[in-house]
C-alpha cells in the first residue's frame, strides 16, 4: 500500500494532482483543502490512500493524517463509496463527522452530497464505534489551511465541482461566502466549503 508521499508537484487540476517522486509522478485525487495555496513545483507530504477495483487503482491524498483516516473510516459504513467519502472529508473533516455521529447528528451528515437521511442513519449506526479512534488521531493533526493562503477561492469552485456542482453554480455559491473571508482572513477553507454547500442547499 503507499501510505504516504513526498515530493514536488508537477501539476495541479480541479480536485487532483501529480507528485513527481524520484521521477515518478503520481496522480492523486485531493480534497479542495489539500490544494490550497499549492503550486507546480512545491514540495509537499501527503497522506494518501490506495482504492484498487477490478478496472482501475486510484490514489487518494490528504494534508493530515486524520484527513485519510476520515476517508477511510467512514467507507466502512453501507453504501459509502470513495467519491463520497471524499466529500465527507471535504465537508465534515474528521472532528465534523466525529461530532455528527456521536450526536446522531443527521441534518449535518445529509449535507455532504450522496448521502441520504437513510444513509446518515446507517452511518451512525455503524460508525458510533469508530469516534473515539477518529478523535484521538485529530488531536494530534495539523491545523486545517487557512483562506488567507493565495487560490481559496479556486479551491472552493473546483472542490464544488469535484463534487458535482454546475461551474455556475460553484461561482455564486463562492460569491456568497466571500465576506467570511474579508470578515476574518484565517478562516479555514473547510469552514467557506461548508458554507457554500449550506448556501447550494438551501438554493
Amino acid at each position: 500500500m503507499i501510505a504516504r508521499l513526498h515530493g514536488h508537484v508537477a501539476s495541479v487540476d480541479a480536485g487532483e494532482a501529480v507528485v513527481d517522486v524520484g521521477g515518478v509522478g503520481f496522480s492523486v485525487l485531493c480534497p479542495p483543502q489539500t490544494l490550497v495555496g499549492v503550486s507546480p513545483g512545491d514540495e509537499v507530504t501527503w497522506f494518501t490512500s490506495l482504492i484498487v477495483r477490478a478496472d482501475a487503482m486510484t490514489l487518494f491524498a490528504f494534508a493530515t493524517s486524520p484527513e485519510r483516516m476520515c476517508f477511510d473510516i467512514v467507507q466502512a459504513a453501507s453504501g459509502i463509496g470513495p467519491k463520497t467519502a471524499l466529500a465527507v472529508v471535504a465537508v465534515l473533516g474528521p472532528s465534523g463527522l466525529a461530532d455528527a455521529v456521536r450526536r446522531e447528528d443527521l441534518a449535518a451528515l445529509t449535507r455532504v452530497p450522496g448521502i441520504g437521511r437513510k444513509g446518515a442513519q446507517k452511518m451512525v449506526i455503524e460508525l458510533k464505534d469508530k469516534v473515539p479512534v477518529l478523535l484521538a488521531a485529530v488531536g494530534t493533526g495539523e491545523a486545517p489551511p487557512s483562506a488567507s493562503a493565495s487560490g481559496w477561492r479556486d479551491q472552493v469552485v473546483s472542490g464544488l465541482q469535484g463534487l458535482g456542482w454546475s461551474l455556475k453554480d460553484a461561482d455564486q455559491a463562492a460569491d456568497r461566502v466571500a465576506p467570511m473571508v474579508e470578515e476574518d482572513p484565517d478562516v479555514s477553507v473547510a469552514v467557506l466549503m461548508r458554507s457554500a454547500l449550506r448556501t447550494l442547499a438551501r438554493a
